[in-house]
């Protein structure tokens, strides 16, 4: 009898494998820290994918926003090329993208130095290869302002994400550039009372390591990309979410139909919604005229956003880029709640340098997510990318597809901005960027599309259908009003 009575308790063999196989795949989700301290993003090829190389993630590649006041001085910092080739002359503010063409025409002599403002010894600080310096342009002379607005379409890639698609397939280098998007799952948290919940941490889970970060943006959504990070076509994910020291857990099924929806157990506190805005500006020769409507519209934009029903706590950031053999390739201007020092800095910003199409955007892009002191939890952030060329995708990495994993990790969405004569590569990354992080591709709209010089109309060279047109600050304005509108109210 007592044989009999341990054979009933026995596990069967298959049972006792299935077992074992669970057991196998829990190290991953439960034997590793949740949260891990940021690291350097493990990246395994996968080299049987028969179209795009999909990629794997195993450990964050950037660290979380943790800043929690602005500075009152916009302080500079420069990051010059890491590998500079023969110093190649500068290119004079042009305006449109004549100032290309001349440069291939004819030898310019390089443009006199912008003033600069006296600093205090002590506000200069040299680390490794970067130079800190506070308030380095004097105000710069008045410059006469374009006489006509610039006007702008947009279109949210998400909200149309089967046109996405269909973007991408017309073109066929898109298969060369950035990640693969085309299994996306939405994902909702709420608090206790239904409530969105803004900037709550995302964390997604496979069993066999693959691993994504994100934030939740004002409506307390984000975007999942499964194939973006995972190239094992995982069956089902963990999905672990955490705000103000509430965490909740759920499981996310591959090919689901419905979004995910976790609920946190209390509910999201109330308080004054704030901003980081941060504009990424294209400051070769041919972005002279943008970069004057940008200054002549900034204050515009800022009043604006102030008196907004939510009443935003605002700061303001600026990251400005050339090319390699320039004047410099990127320079940057911290968070500050300092409109008027701010406005200075933007007074001070010139267009010069550029002669090929690509520039450094993927360098830019990586400093504004990586570099600047955005502020930590319960912060909306916004960067506002205005470009009128394509990456150079021949530079050594980061790439664009790297540091917008980063920024969804971070929760930084982007608008970006087709400025004229962006090609089909630009768009390309722009749209990639924006759809990704969750925000809109903006683009510069023109009477006669083939000309820019032809005024403010509704026309564009971008690939893009049933787009609405307005004035870029206006615009500007209206995404950033939409945007805070989705935070709770107090």
């Amino acid at each position: 009898m007592k044989h009999a009575s341990m054979a009933r308790r026995r596990l069967p063999v298959r049972s006792m494998a299935f077992v074992l196989t669970v057991l196998a795949g829990l190290p991953a989700l439960a034997g590793e820290p949740l949260w891990p301290e940021p690291a350097a993003t493990a990246v395994e090829l996968d080299l049987k994918a028969p179209q795009r190389k999909r990629q794997r993630q195993t450990a964050p590649n950037f660290r979380a926003p943790v800043a929690t006041m602005c500075s009152d001085t916009p302080r500079m910092r420069e990051v010059p090329d890491p590998q500079p080739p023969q110093r190649v002359r500068d290119v004079p503010a042009l305006v449109g993208k004549a100032g290309r063409d001349m440069l291939l025409r004819e030898a310019a002599p390089p443009p006199a130095p912008a003033p600069v403002a006296a600093t205090d010894a002590a506000s200069v600080t040299v680390s490794g290869s970067r130079a800190e310096r506070a308030m380095p342009y004097a105000p710069a002379p008045a410059r006469q302002q374009p006489a006509t607005p610039v006007t702008a379409g947009v279109v949210d890639d998400n909200a149309d994400f089967g046109g996405f698609q269909q973007f991408l397939q017309r073109h066929a280098e898109a298969a060369q550039l950035g990640r693969d998007v085309s299994v996306r799952q939405r994902l909702r948290v709420l608090d206790a009372q239904g409530r969105p919940v803004p900037d709550a941490e995302v964390a997604v889970s496979a069993a066999d390591g693959a691993r994504m970060w994100a934030r939740t943006d004002a409506g307390g959504q984000a975007w999942l990309h499964l194939n973006a990070f995972d190239d094992r076509d995982s069956a089902s994910y963990r999905v672990d979410v955490r705000r103000d020291g509430q965490q909740a857990q759920a499981q996310l099924r591959r090919g689901q139909k419905d979004a995910l929806e976790v609920r946190l157990p209390a509910a999201a506190p109330t308080a004054r919604a704030r901003l980081d805005l941060v504009f990424m500006v294209d400051a070769t020769g041919s972005m002279g005229d943008e970069i004057d409507k940008l200054r002549a519209s900034l204050r515009d934009i800022v009043r604006g956003i102030e008196q907004l029903p939510s009443r935003p706590d605002v700061c303001l950031g600026l990251v400005t880029y050339r090319d390699r053999g320039d004047e410099y390739f990127v320079r940057s201007w911290d968070l500050t709640g300092n409109v008027a020092a701010f406005q200075q800095v933007l007074d001070g910003v010139r267009a010069g340098g550029g002669g090929d199409m690509p520039e450094a955007m993927n360098e830019a892009f990586d400093h504004a997510v990586q570099a600047l002191a955005w502020r930590g939890p319960a912060t909306t952030r916004l960067l506002v990318s205005l470009a009128d060329a394509p990456p150079h995708m021949d530079y050594p990495p980061p790439h664009y597809d790297q540091t917008m994993l980063a920024a969804l990790g971070k929760g930084i969405k982007v608008f970006s901005v087709a400025a004229s004569g962006q090609d089909t590569t630009g768009e390309i990354v722009q749209r990639q960027i924006a759809q990704y992080t969750g925000g809109r591709f903006i683009f510069l709209t023109y009477k006669n599309a083939s000309d820019p010089g032809s005024g403010p109309g509704r026309e564009t060279v971008h690939d893009v259908a049933d787009y609405s047109v307005d004035t870029l600050d206006t615009l500007v304005v209206r995404l950033v009003r939409e945007e805070l509108a989705q935070l709770p109210e107090g």
